[in-house]
């Protein structure tokens, strides 16, 4: 019995369509009643947090604990790149529209990027819990930092999440572009398109140099509806920035199909160049990367 309340509580699969996302108990049972039952099941079945390993405080399908859900913090910097967001310690590498050589040179093909934080830390955990641990509850609190990256003076028509390939959404069970995204939607009453779909399956781009990954993207990615896209502004969200070769395809996908503007969302960025005097992540109190 132990274990297959267990089961229920961190697994994906819920016991029917009241149950919420954000880990709290069925409404059927949302009382002062569900109070008492929580503390004697975790008297009964106690469990600890995936990440740093302290008792859970409440009854929750989601296994990680209030401190290390609130440990992620936002990326800032002195210096950024108006489109890519990429973080620079000077503004030597930027040129007087605030533009890096990457996108000078026509290597992003999305108009601007934003991201909560740094591809690190408890940040890269709880993304990873999510991600191949498919732990779904997950995606509110994540959807919550997208929402909290969100630029303040930019207007979306719609949202598209990065799609995922059926075959890999098959054995992990969902895509996790989707279910950070659609909180997004919901909280800027816009509508989620799932508007893009992948031509063929490639393998992962982890491990590619940034032009094997721009190959291994090139052409796969293909709009389904042209008019839900056509002259509308798209806020494209996926989980991680790495290189922005993804996110490039999908963009120039989009754009093809006539797409007004797309903004690129996520959750976390990667800067895979070697750490130099010109850029660094750093937390200090700077501009806000996020809302930008």
């Amino acid at each position: 019995m132990k274990e297959n309340v267990r089961r229920w509580a961190f697994s994906n699969s819920r016991p029917s369509n009241q149950q919420p996302l954000d880990g709290a108990v069925p409404p059927s049972i949302s009382s002062p009643v569900s109070k008492l039952l929580a503390s004697l099941l975790n008297l009964i079945l106690p469990d600890d947090c995936r990440l740093c390993g302290e008792p859970l405080g409440d009854f929750t399908r989601i296994p990680v604990c209030q401190t290390c859900l609130g440990a992620p913090v936002a990326l800032v910097a002195e210096h950024f790149c108006a489109r890519c967001r990429t973080p620079f310690l000077s503004v030597h590498p930027l040129d007087e529209e605030g533009v890096c050589g990457m996108c000078r040179n026509g290597f992003t093909e999305f108009d601007a990027a934003y991201s909560y934080g740094a591809y690190e830390g408890k940040l890269r955990d709880i993304i990873h819990l999510l991600k191949y641990q498919r732990i779904e509850p997950l995606a509110k609190p994540l959807s919550n930092l997208l929402i909290k990256a969100l630029p303040l003076d930019q207007r979306f028509d719609c949202v598209v999440p990065m799609p995922l390939h059926w075959l890999r959404k098959m054995l992990r069970g969902f895509n996790q572009a989707e279910v950070i995204a659609r909180p997004v939607a919901d909280y800027m009453s816009i509508p989620m398109v799932k508007a893009l779909r992948r031509r063929s399956y490639r393998p992962p781009q982890v491990g590619l140099t940034n032009a094997q990954r721009r190959d291994n993207v090139r052409g796969i990615f293909a709009v389904k509806n042209q008019n839900q896209i056509s002259g509308r502004r798209v806020l494209l969200v996926d989980d991680v920035f790495t290189t922005g070769a993804t996110a490039s395809a999908c963009s120039a996908a989009l754009k093809s199909a006539g797409a007004k503007h797309v903004s690129l969302l996520t959750l976390a960025r990667v800067d895979r160049r070697p750490v130099t005097a010109e850029f660094r992540f750093t937390p200090a109190n700077s501009t806000s990367m996020g809302a930008a």
